[in-house]
C-alpha cells in the first residue's frame, strides 16, 4: 500500500497479468540469450500415415457432399479454466475428432477448414479442401518455449509440428496465426459472389465471434440482419455431423471394442477392491478410483462420470457424488466406461452384490431386469426401429411389475401411450448411440435416431433398470432401497446384434461366481 493515499502499488497492474506475480521469471537479455542456447535439435522423422487418416478423408468427403459451395469451420475447442491458471485436461469436440481423426489431447484451439473448391479439385473428388489450422510448437530459441505454461514445450512437453500433423493425418496443415484470413475472406451472399459459411457453434466463442463479425461485415442491410438465418445455416451442419455418426466404420468399431475390453478389466478390478471399500466410509469413492486408475492405465480418461451407487443411492439415476458407504448385503451399482485413445467410450453397467452373493428380493428384481435386457436385446434386428428395443424391456418390466401387485393398472393399461404407470420405476430409456460422446449422435433429427431404423454399423446400449426408493410408500418395504440396472454395448450387424460387452457374466448366478473367483485369486479375500 502507499501509507500516503492508501492507494494500491499495483492498482495499474492489469489483473490477467497478476497471475504471474509468483513466477518471478528472470526477464533479462542475459537470461534470454542462455536459454536459447545449446539445445538438441527437434527430431526430424516424420511419423507414418496413422490408420485413421482414411477413414476420416472418407468422413469429410461424406459431408462435403452435404454443403457444396460452402466454407465449414470445425473447432476443436479451447482450453477450459479449472481453477484459476490451472485448465481441465482438454479433450477436442466430438465432430473435430471424427473429421479429422484427432483423440488423446490434441489440439487446443485448432479449427478444421473445408474450402470450397472447384468441381472435381476437391480432396478425394470432393467439394472442398480440408486444412488443420493449430498453433505449430514455438522454437526453442523462443520466449514462448519457456514461458508460456499452456503452450511452451518447457511446460507441458513437446508437442507435433505442423509438418507431423500432416504427415500423419495427410491433412493439410497451416499456422493458426492464418485462421482469421481463412475464415472471413470473401464471406458474403453467393448471389453476390461472397462464401456462405457455417459453423459448429458453443464450441470455441473466438470462432463464433469471428465468424459472426464477418456475417454482419457483409451483410447487405447489418441494421436489420436477421440472425436465426445464421443459426440454421450452422445447426444443419451440427445436425449433419451428428448424423454421419449414426453408422461406424471398422476403425470406429474397433476403438470401441478396445474401450470395452479395458472397461471389463475395470469392473474386475472394482470387484478386487470390494473387501478395502466395505471397511472404507466412502466406499464408494474406493470404487470410483479403483476404475478411473484402470481408465488412465489403459486409455484416455472416464468417458463420463462413474457412478459407483450403493444402496438407496443406486436409485439416483445419476450418482456420481459416490460419497456413500458400501454395506455387505447391499447391491452396487456401477456405471462405468473407459474411454480410449481415440476418444471412443464403452458405456457398462452391472449391479453387484457387494457380499458376493444376491439376497432372495435382490435376485427377484435382478432377474426381471435381465429379462427385460434380453427382450430388448431380441428386438433390436436389422430392419427394426430404434424404439422398439424400448417397447420389448419396458413390457417385459411392466409384467414383472404386474405380476409382484406392485402395478396399480393392468399391464395393457400401462404400456399405452395414455398409462405408462410402470415407468415410475423406469422413468430413463432403454438405449442410447454410443460412440465418441456417451450419449453419441445427441443432435440427429427424431426420425433418424428414435424412429429410426436400426442398420449394420450402429452401436448403443440397452440398459433397462427397476429403482425402488426407500421413499417409495407406494411398494412394500422389501422392495426399498433396492436399484438394478444392467448395460451392455451392442454392435449392429447384416446377422443381427452383437454384445461387445457379453465377457462380463449378466446371470445372477454367473455373477456370483465371477465375484467368488476373483476373491480366491486375490488371497481368498471376501467381503
Amino acid at each position: 500500500m502507499n501509507d500516503a493515499d492508501n492507494t494500491p502499488v499495483s492498482a495499474s497492474q492489469p489483473l490477467e497479468e497478476r497471475v504471474n506475480n509468483r513466477s518471478q521469471r528472470p526477464s533479462s537479455d542475459a537470461f534470454k540469450a542462455f536459454m536459447a542456447s545449446n539445445w538438441a535439435p527437434s527430431q526430424q522423422q516424420l511419423p507414418e500415415r496413422d490408420p485413421v487418416a482414411g477413414h476420416a478423408a472418407r468422413r469429410r468427403r461424406a459431408i462435403s457432399e452435404q454443403f457444396k459451395g460452402e466454407r465449414l469451420v470445425i473447432p476443436a475447442g479451447p482450453l477450459k479454466v479449472r481453477s484459476n491458471d490451472c485448465d481441465y485436461r482438454f479433450r477436442p469436440h466430438s465432430a473435430f475428432a471424427h473429421l479429422t481423426g484427432l483423440g488423446l489431447d490434441h489440439e487446443p484451439d485448432a479449427v478444421l477448414i473445408l474450402e470450397p473448391a472447384e468441381e472435381g479439385k476437391g480432396d478425394d473428388g470432393g467439394h472442398h479442401r480440408a486444412t488443420l489450422y493449430f498453433r505449430p510448437l514455438a522454437g526453442r530459441d523462443t520466449e514462448q518455449f519457456y514461458a508460456d505454461s499452456r503452450s511452451g514445450e518447457f511446460w507441458i512437453g513437446a508437442r507435433p509440428t505442423l509438418a507431423e500433423f500432416k504427415a500423419l493425418l495427410g491433412l493439410p496443415t497451416a499456422d493458426l496465426g492464418e485462421l482469421e484470413l481463412a475464415i472471413t475472406k470473401n464471406v458474403g451472399a453467393p448471389e453476390i459472389g461472397g462464401i456462405s459459411v457455417r459453423l459448429v457453434r458453443k464450441v470455441d466463442e473466438n470462432i463464433d465471434a469471428l465468424v459472426d463479425t464477418a456475417r454482419y461485415n457483409t451483410a447487405k442491410d447489418p441494421e436489420n440482419l436477421d440472425l436465426g438465418v445464421f443459426d440454421a445455416l450452422d445447426e444443419k451442419l451440427t445436425e449433419a455431423l451428428s448424423e454421419l455418426r449414426l453408422l461406424k466404420d471398422d476403425w470406429e468399431v474397433e476403438q470401441l471394442k478396445l474401450a470395452v475390453a479395458a472397461t471389463v478389466e475395470g469392473f474386475t478390478d472394482v470387484v478386487k477392491a470390494l473387501p478395502r471399500a466395505l471397511t472404507h466410509q466412502r466406499g464408494e469413492r474406493v470404487v470410483e478410483g479403483v476404475f478411473f486408475a484402470r481408465a488412465r492405465e489403459e486409455g484416455n480418461e472416464l468417458g463420463y462420470d462413474t457412478i459407483a451407487a450403493s444402496g438407496n443411492n443406486a436409485t439416483v439415476l445419476h450418482w456420481t457424488r459416490n460419497t456413500g458407504k458400501i454395506t455387505a448385503g447391499e447391491l452396487l451399482l456401477l456405471d462405468a466406461g473407459v474411454e480410449a485413445e481415440s476418444l471412443y467410450t464403452a458405456d457398462i453397467t452391472r449391479t453387484l452384490p457387494a457380499n458376493g452373493t444376491f439376497s432372495a428380493i435382490q435376485r427377484k428384481v435382478y432377474e426381471a431386469v435381465l429379462d427385460a435386457a434380453d427382450a430388448g436385446f431380441a428386438a433390436a434386428q436389422p430392419g427394426t426401429k430404434f424404439r422398439d428395443i424400448h417397447t420389448a424391456a419396458t413390457t417385459v418390466l411392466a409384467e414383472r411389475l404386474a405380476e409382484w401387485g406392485l402395478l396399480p393398472v393392468s399391464v395393457e393399461e400401462a404400456i399405452s401411450p395414455e398409462g405408462q404407470q410402470h415407468r415410475r420405476w423406469m422413468p430413463h430409456g432403454t438405449s442410447h448411440h454410443l460412440g465418441l460422446d456417451v450419449h453419441d449422435c445427441a443432435q440427429a433429427k427424431r426420425e433418424l435416431y428414435l424412429d429410426g431404423i436400426l442398420t449394420a454399423g450402429m452401436v448403443f446400449t440397452i440398459e433397462p433398470g427397476l429403482y425402488f426408493k426407500n421413499e417409495d410408500l407406494g411398494i412394500p418395504e422389501e422392495y426399498r432401497g433396492i436399484g438394478v440396472r444392467i448395460e451392455d454395448d451392442i454392435l449392429m450387424t447384416d446377422a443381427g446384434p452383437v454384445n461387445l460387452s457379453a465377457a462380463l457374466p449378466r446371470k445372477a448366478a454367473d455373477v456370483e461366481s465371477w465375484m467368488a473367483g476373483i476373491y480366491q485369486e486375490v488371497d481368498g479375500q471376501q467381503p
